[in-house]
């Protein structure tokens, strides 16, 4: 489990590919200062093991064919930068919200609006996704927990998040230029909320 409150900014230095998987080699020292083989690592949202620890804050990790088409890490290469959190710890302060690093689907950034003090960023989002977005709600965007400052009506495919300066300064979303695919992640609270009703109205019809 993660919080989405991203611990660095990491960075690409090698891409090697698998049968049917490639195995990234990210820089991060701060999230392989304590990391061993089987931890877990959030990447851009998304949750990898790590193979192995290496030198100079390096770590490998696999990623599976589906990962990689179903998420912007199919488009990591040298070079890319990339949001890295540890998994959470039981003794930690939850800042951000429940986030499983299991990405529901993808977004493109379609606007980015800046004023003096923060940014409005608006995603388009598939319809899969979108059914679990509220308004004032959490959502997780390459790993970030966001609130959704904004939605849209007709159609219902837009979202908008605030982005503060430290969120600009140290996570890639302050720098992704529009026409950016995006991880987002739901709250899972709302996925388990929809399936209790679907079962409480399957039972009512039986």
């Amino acid at each position: 489990m993660f919080t989405g409150i991203v611990e660095e900014l990491g960075e690409v230095t090698g891409r090697d590919a698998l049968a049917e998987a490639a195995r990234l080699i990210i820089r991060g020292p701060v999230v392989t200062a304590d990391a061993g083989h089987g931890d877990s690592i959030a990447v851009n949202g998304v949750c990898l093991t790590v193979v192995e620890v290496l030198s100079d804050g390096r770590f490998s990790a696999d990623v599976m064919a589906e990962t990689l088409n179903r998420s912007n890490l199919g488009e990591l290469r040298p070079g890319s930068r990339v949001n890295l959190e540890r998994a959470a710890a039981v003794n930690s302060r939850l800042g951000g919200h429940i986030v499983q690093g299991h990405v529901d689907g993808t977004g493109e950034i379609v606007s980015r609006t800046p004023s003096e003090h923060w940014e409005v960023v608006r995603v388009r989002m598939p319809a899969t996704v979108a059914r679990y977005v509220v308004e004032k709600g959490s959502i997780t965007v390459d790993g970030i927990s966001l609130t959704v400052s904004g939605l849209g009506a007709d159609p219902y495919d837009w979202f908008e998040v605030s982005l503060i300066p430290t969120t600009r300064e140290l996570t890639t979303l302050g720098t992704s230029p529009v026409g950016t695919q995006v991880n987002l992640e739901v709250d899972v609270i709302a996925k388990y909320v929809e399936r209790l009703l679907q079962h409480k109205d399957d039972s009512a019809g039986a």
